[in-house]
């Protein structure tokens, strides 16, 4: 008589974040806390097209914050960005209203002329060992004199392809309407997290982020690797601008002055190491959308000043970059 001895059944443990992921699991969990907050707190929060705005309203930020994402990610910094926007935004005006350039000429330009210029910090920075804080400190004067030399004045778009432009929506249902800036934010996000999760690209950026010398060593090149981060950061910057004229239906050239800081907090608050080689998209996405619910639930308390929003951004970028201190010893002696 043969006795069937059963297995011994073992416990199934669910998979506890990595070092490499925890920030981005604390990023999702305060995302969530905030959002549920200020649903519980305020009516009509919790309405779908309230949802919609926090990608809208902060789209020109998002899409700055991608391009910065990969740049910290290989181990540098973009400070010219929020200046670029800025340049962007004035010269597409200018072109258009004042000297009869296309609405696809002038924004054609825009974005060449933005890619052109990360390239070169790009070529600085990798060729001549240059700090990335210095070189693009150089960009931002060189962006916003750029901008002022345009015009120092706003200049309202009234092109009938911007016009148009500005008034694009996507009808999801009644009462829930997603704008163009949006969209483009959206699309720009998917194209980031496929090229950072499973393109060799990607893989290269975070290589580089990790450790430079290992990169070497494996054959990458690194060199490459930095000034396309830079000329993709360049391009989103521009780009940025260019969502900014489709949002405000002007061109400024002191629009995203500052913005630089903001995208850095978004980036840093979503989970992206300052030193490089952690992070990604989908954590910039939720450092965006905090912003974003920051803001408004300051404007449905009404009673608040809009600088209650810098103050908060600011306890929480201070206490993720305290937890990437605590968390970075440990990767390096593990």
């Amino acid at each position: 008589m043969s006795i069937a001895l059963s297995q011994p059944r073992v416990a199934r443990r669910l998979p506890l974040p990595s070092r490499q992921t925890l920030p981005l699991w604390i990023t999702l969990g305060v995302c969530l806390l905030m959002y549920v907050a200020a649903g519980l707190r305020y009516d009509n929060f919790f309405t779908p097209q309230v949802a919609v705005n926090l990608i809208g309203d902060n789209a020109f930020l998002g899409v700055t914050a991608l391009g910065l994402t990969f740049v910290i990610l290989a181990g540098g910094i973009d400070l010219s960005i929020g200046s670029a926007i800025g340049c962007t935004s004035v010269f597409i005006a200018a072109m258009i209203e004042n000297h009869g350039w296309s609405a696809p000429l002038a924004i054609g330009v825009a974005l060449l002329g933005g890619t052109i210029i990360g390239i070169v910090q790009g070529l600085l920075i990798a060729f001549f060992e240059l700090q990335p804080f210095l070189v693009t400190l150089g960009g931002l004067f060189l962006y916003r004199g750029i901008g002022l030399l345009v015009s120092r004045e706003s200049i309202s778009l009234d092109n009938p392809m911007y016009v148009w432009l500005s008034g694009v929506e996507w009808h999801v249902r009644d009462g829930v309407d997603i704008p163009l800036a949006a969209m483009i934010f959206v699309v720009l996000l998917l194209l980031c997290v496929y090229v950072a999760r499973w393109r060799p690209a990607g893989r290269a950026v975070y290589a580089v982020g990790g450790n430079e010398q290992s990169a070497l060593l494996m054959g990458l090149p690194v060199r490459r690797v930095k000034i396309g981060v830079y000329a993709f950061s360049g391009f989103c910057a521009a780009l940025a601008g260019v969502t900014a004229t489709i949002y405000m239906s002007s061109g400024a050239a002191l629009t995203g002055a500052g913005l630089e800081l903001d995208a850095i907090a978004a980036v840093v608050i979503g989970g992206t190491l300052l030193s490089g080689g952690v992070g990604g998209p989908l954590g910039t996405l939720l450092g965006v959308l905090i912003f974003g619910i920051i803001q408004t639930a300051i404007s449905f308390e009404g009673t608040l000043s809009s600088w209650w929003a810098r103050i908060v951004v600011g306890l929480l970028l201070l206490a993720f970059i305290l937890l990437q201190t605590l968390l970075q010893p440990r990767e390096t002696h593990s």
